[in-house]
């Protein structure tokens, strides 16, 4: 019975191992991956923690401070009366909309340069979503351009008798 105990003792000692192993590797995937969404005031008003945490900061990109080389981009955000310089370094290109005015979201690191350090980027869709305006059709067409629907299109075409 001692050598089939012993076995029992090993596989229960190898799953032991297996699962303490999978609880840190899911422990650390969790504290790296998860970020804290602060504004770019907070930011400045964090202190020394500032420096180990992941954050999210969101602001509008100043005009004119976009400069790019290749897939990294400096730029600034703007929130309020506060301004956050923002190095990005991520393997993708920034998105299209990333643009002057644009409302944007920088994801990474605060560095102790003063410059965020930001591995993920996001930019807001352009106003196309945003609210009608006054005055404007729905069809965003200009009202001096009347549009046409199937009925008017068949009736402009010559109607063909039976010749």
């Amino acid at each position: 019975m001692s050598g089939e105990t012993g076995r029992y003792v090993k596989f229960g000692g190898a799953i032991v191992v297996v699962l303490l192993a999978l609880g840190y590797l899911a422990y650390t995937g969790v504290q790296e991956s998860k970020s804290y969404y602060v504004t770019i005031k907070e930011l400045h008003g964090m202190g020394d923690s500032v420096y180990s945490k992941r954050l999210r900061v969101a602001g509008n990109v100043q005009p004119g401070s976009i400069k790019r080389s290749g897939t990294k981009v400096e730029f600034a955000l703007v929130e309020n009366d506060q301004i956050l310089q923002v190095a990005y370094s991520g393997s993708e290109p920034p998105p299209d909309t990333f643009k002057d005015n644009a409302q944007a979201l920088a994801a990474g690191r605060f560095g102790r340069d003063g410059v965020f350090h930001a591995n993920e980027i996001q930019a807001k869709c352009a106003s196309k979503y945003a609210p009608q305006q006054p005055g404007t059709p729905a069809n965003g067409m200009p009202a001096s351009e009347p549009s046409k629907n199937m009925t008017q299109v068949r009736s402009a075409s010559p109607a063909r008798a039976n010749n």
